[in-house]
Order: C-alpha cells, then structure tokens, then sequence
C-alpha cells in the first residue's frame, strides 16, 4: 500500500466502521489493537500491507477481505465456501471424532473383535501417526486415524487393570497428533475437541505431563480461533502449575520440554495481541529452559530444545512485524536435525519476513525451499498460503510465472 493509496483506504475503513456502529476503540478492542492504531490507519498514517492484518480488519468490519481492499485475493471459492474449509484432507478423521467413539461399550456390550487387542501393534501405529503428522501428510493420517481412533477408544474402556493405564496414554497421544493436525489445516472447532479429548485420556491414563501436553494443544486453538484471552489464560495457568516443580534442581527432562513449550505458546499469544515486552520475556524464559534441556530430544512429540526456541523467536518477531530481527535470528539457525515440518515453517517465517520488507524475490525462494523440504506441509498450510496471497496482492499484475504457479499448488488464487 502505497502513501498515495493510504488516505482512500483509510476512509473506507471509517465508512466501514460508522455503518456497523462502532466506535474506534470497539473497533480496536475487537481486532486486538489500539484505538490508536485504528485512528492512525483512518487517517493514512499507518499502512496496512500485511494480508492477515487486512483479513483481521476485515474480519472486525464484519465484510468481506475483498470489500475491505478490492485488490486482495478472494478468500472463497467459486461455490462461496472458504478455500480454507473447502480443501481439508481431514474429512474422516472429523467423521470418526463425531459424537461418541464407544457407544457399545456405554451399553455394557464388550466387542470381541479389538476388546482384547494386545497394545504391542497399537503402539506401533500410534507412533506412525506422528510420523504423518510431523510430515504434513494430512491425507494418509486421515485414512490411518478412521480404523484407530474406535480399536483405542474401546481397548482403553476393556483393557486389563495392568494396560488400562498405557491404552489411555496412547489414545491421549492419538487425539494430541489429532489436534496438531486440525490446527494446522484451519479446522479450529475439530481441534478444540482433539485436544479435548487428549486431556481426558491423559488423566486417564495417570499422565500428568500429558495432561500438560493437551493443554499445550488447546492454547494453538485458542490461537487459531483468535480467542487471544483464553489462550493468554490457558497458558499462563499451566505455566504456573507446572513451573514450581519444572524448574527445581529436580525436575526431569522431560518436565522441561513440556514448561519450555508451553512459554513457546504464551510468546506467540502475546506477539499475536502486540504485546512487545511480554512476547521476548517468554522467548527469553523458553531459552533458559531449552539450555537445561538440551538438543536431539522430541518428548511427547513437541521437538523442545534451544534450535526450535530459535524458530519460535523467529515467528515472534515477525508477528511483531519486526522482520530485519526475523532475518538475523533466522541467519544463525541450523535446522538440518529437526523435522521436515519444523524446517518448513522456519522457512515460510523467512518468506514472511522478507514479504514484510516488501523483498518478493527473497520471500518467493524461501517459500520455493520450503516446498522442496516438505512439500505437502507447505501446500496445506495456511501460513503459506497467506504469504503468497500477500505477495500476489503486491506484484499485483506483474506477479512472476514462478509465484503463480506456486500460487496455484497452493489454492492460493481463489
């Protein structure tokens, strides 16, 4: 947005403002900025270059992204379904969570096919569900989940008094891999209810960090559905609990990872509701943590150590908008020994900052390598897809063949 296309826009954001009622702080208050911010963007101050502040302001307005700034790709498809709800590789994994899982087993009638099931081969599948959620290949972990989902669900109502407490504790992790998955495809509302129904099974099961670990996954829910003060407040709560204990001489490795993450979470939490200060304070709380913690470790699948504080720090500062930070921080990271997933969304953090300072050459490769590295995480992610819709709302016209065609593995031009 050039300073010529700032007075226009800005009194379109007042004339959106006025017929929906609303004053500049209800307006501020419900995006999660200031009325100040508001007042400076009305009057041609402050630009608004960043496509997911635009869908936020859209989102506050109550219109349409492309009523808000008609140059902005169309976030629906031809059907009027949003891209993001209409491509989802999820469908039988949110048809196997829907309603009860074990309804026989409620009526007292023990099924004979899996009620005796021994957990050796179950333990096996559980882990490569993680494998598929950590690969991004959303798909086959859909496929994978409809037959599992019901075997762990009633082998954990029927199992032995000596395996009840394990079968818990695999169907925890089951609904944990389940709730990353969601998150990430955008499907908030099934996420919610994975990450649910792991902090049951977790209990469940005697696992007090599990318990933790689903807490985690509902504070990136709260995040998804931009419910910013129950995930500041998920959050915080757990860190209060588990910190006493996590941060004694005593305290386990893996008691760490878990309080290391969840400072991970309340980072992004703050960086989300602009809050500077509050937002390092936790990427500083999380490094002290992953020095004790350490590198090559993935307890409960939350990949906790110093590098992936460094990838967190990276995201923070680029939802900070603080992008030549983003670069420098990214410069000295090496991550050759995380996940294929984790690289990638280093990168896309790369091409999000290099978008921010308006370098599409350098944001394009980012998301070019990312693809390279995971593919099918980047072309379901929906980070991703916002970095190149943004820089397509950028080139406008002059958009290179390498971004369109990128923007087409995407479903990024609807």
């Amino acid at each position: 947005m050039t300073a010529h296309e700032r007075p226009a826009f800005g009194t379109r954001v007042a004339e959106l403002r006025r017929r929906r009622g609303l004053t500049q702080s209800e307006l501020a208050l419900a995006i999660g900025r200031t009325a100040s911010w508001v007042s400076q963007v009305e009057r041609g101050i402050q630009p608004v270059n960043r496509l997911d502040v635009l869908r936020l302001l859209a989102d506050g307005l109550d219109v349409a992204l492309n009523v808000l700034q008609p140059e902005a790709p169309d976030a629906t498809g031809s059907d009027g379904v949003p891209a993001a709800q209409a491509r989802n590789d999820l469908d039988q994994a949110r048809l196997v969570m829907s309603g009860h899982p074990a309804l026989d087993v409620v009526l007292g009638h023990r099924p004979t096919a899996h009620g005796d099931e021994p957990l050796d081969g179950l333990r096996g599948d559980v882990d490569r569900l993680w494998t598929l959620t950590h690969s991004g290949r959303f798909a086959e972990l859909s496929r994978a989940l409809a037959p599992l989902v019901p075997r762990l669900e009633r082998v954990s109502r029927t199992a032995s008094r000596e395996e009840r407490a394990e079968a818990f504790g695999l169907l925890a992790r089951t609904y944990q891999a389940l709730a990353s998955a969601f998150v990430r495809q955008n499907q908030a509302d099934a996420a919610w209810v994975a990450a649910d129904r792991a902090i049951r099974a977790a209990e469940m099961a005697g696992d007090e960090l599990g318990v933790f670990v689903g807490v985690f996954r509902l504070v990136h829910v709260f995040v998804r559905l931009r419910h910013l003060d129950q995930a500041e407040h998920t959050a915080a709560t757990a860190i209060n609990a588990l910190a006493p204990q996590a941060e004694s001489n005593a305290a386990d490795t893996e008691e760490l990872s878990v309080l290391g993450s969840l400072h991970l979470a309340l980072a992004l939490v703050h960086a989300r509701s602009g809050q500077r200060a509050a937002a390092r304070e936790q990427i500083a709380r999380a490094r002290a943590v992953a020095d004790r913690v350490g590198d090559g470790r993935n307890d409960f699948n939350l990949e906790f150590g110093p590098v992936n504080v460094e990838i967190q720090a990276v995201s923070t500062a680029v939802e900070l908008g603080d992008a030549g930070e983003a670069l420098d921080i990214a410069g000295t990271v090496d991550t050759s020994g995380l996940s294929a997933e984790r690289q990638a969304r280093m990168l896309m953090d790369v091409g999000r900052a290099h978008a921010q300072r308006r370098q599409l050459g350098d944001a394009l490769a980012s998301l070019l390598e990312a693809e390279s590295v995971a593919p099918e995480i980047i072309r379901h992610h929906m980070v991703a897809r916002d970095v190149v819709k943004e820089l397509l709302l950028m080139a406008g016209r002059g958009a290179s063949p390498e971004l369109r065609a990128l923007a087409d593995r995407l479903d990024a031009m609807t």
